[in-house]
């Protein structure tokens, strides 16, 4: 590991200040991610700015009826919080599905959504990574690919977005606020990922230096009712092949509203706008919800090893809606 600074900030305004003073500074929270990056040398910050203790470690009710989250809550302060767990169970879920125990103590909300990918071409500093390196090219596409994107992927990469947490976020409309030296701002989760075009080494809409500040989740009665389900290649924590994010509101049989996002399927949390609109308004059962996961998957572009991840999501799709739906009868 080559040599880097170190420094803790103050406050909020002084984190920003610190990292604009340096352009090669990086901020650090849980380091979960961000350090293992430094020790393969994908990662070559000149300083580290320690964030963690912060004043942004709260939970607290909005004024509307939602929840903001700060960005340096831990992921199992985040898990474990009555009111994430009540109104937002699939949150709660997702966090609990993405790491040990040991690793939720250290992580936090703000670095989860800035962790990157981990294709293992992008990890390897001796290998071309169009995310790494810009215009090197993407091995992955005629290499290792098994475990990569179906969806909105490019001949540049074909990489995804490893969060679990940013998978239940995408499906309850999450807002990321930020703090930059021109002042405070905020982007729809929906916004935040950019998609990965020709530009894969662009991964956020976030301002240059900008430092994450929290998360707003809107009031949504429907996320009461919901899940997340998660496949991975073993049993232990891992990193998922395909994940849902799922809330059903359902009426007299009739599903009134539904939330649904996919996790591991592309660059960025997908949100599966195709699958809701078949799903509102039609009776809940399962040629509807089926239905619903090929009106999504339609648009799925499988490479020649990952082409299971069309069949594997359907199939997880069907399942999870199956059990809200068999949940919202009893």
């Amino acid at each position: 590991m080559r040599e880097f600074g170190y420094q803790r900030a103050d406050d909020v305004s002084g984190a920003v200040a610190l990292l604009a003073a340096d352009p090669d500074a990086r901020f650090l929270g849980g380091g979960t991610n961000l350090v293992d990056l430094m020790k393969t040398g994908v990662e070559r910050p000149a300083r580290l700015v320690d964030v963690r203790e912060l004043p942004l470690d709260g939970i607290e009710p909005t004024a509307d009826g939602g929840l903001r989250v700060g960005a340096t809550v831990t992921n199992s302060d985040l898990a474990a919080h009555p009111e994430v767990r009540r109104r937002y169970p699939a949150l709660a879920q997702a966090v609990l599905a993405g790491a040990s125990g040991q690793l939720r103590n250290m992580a936090t909300v703000g670095g989860n959504l800035l962790q990157r990918t981990r294709c293992g071409y992008f990890a390897d500093v001796s290998r071309p990574c169009n995310k790494r390196a810009p215009g090197s090219g993407c091995p992955a596409v005629t290499g290792e690919h098994h475990n990569h994107a179906i969806l909105g992927a490019s001949d540049h990469c074909v990489a995804t977005n490893p969060s679990d947490m940013g998978v239940a976020l995408a499906a309850f409309d999450a807002v990321v606020t930020y703090e930059t030296l021109d002042g405070p701002g905020e982007l729809p989760l929906a916004d935040f990922y950019l998609p990965v075009g020709d530009t894969p080494d662009r991964e956020t809409a976030l301002p240059p230096g900008a430092l994450i500040t929290g998360i707003i989740l809107p009031p949504a009665p429907v996320a009461a009712h919901s899940r997340y389900r998660k496949v991975r290649e073993r049993a232990s924590y891992a990193f998922a092949i395909g994940s849902v994010a799922a809330a059903l509101t359902i009426e007299d049989g009739v599903v009134r509203e539904a939330r649904l996002a996919f996790g591991a399927v592309a660059s960025r949390p997908w949100r599966a706008h195709a699958a809701e609109a078949v799903l509102t308004g039609a009776p809940a059962d399962g040629e509807t919800f089926a239905a619903a996961a090929d009106a999504e998957l339609a648009a799925a572009r499988p490479l020649p090893d990952n082409g299971y991840k069309v069949t594997l999501m359907r199939n997880l799709v069907v399942a999870v809606l199956t059990e809200l739906a068999e949940e919202a009868a009893r």
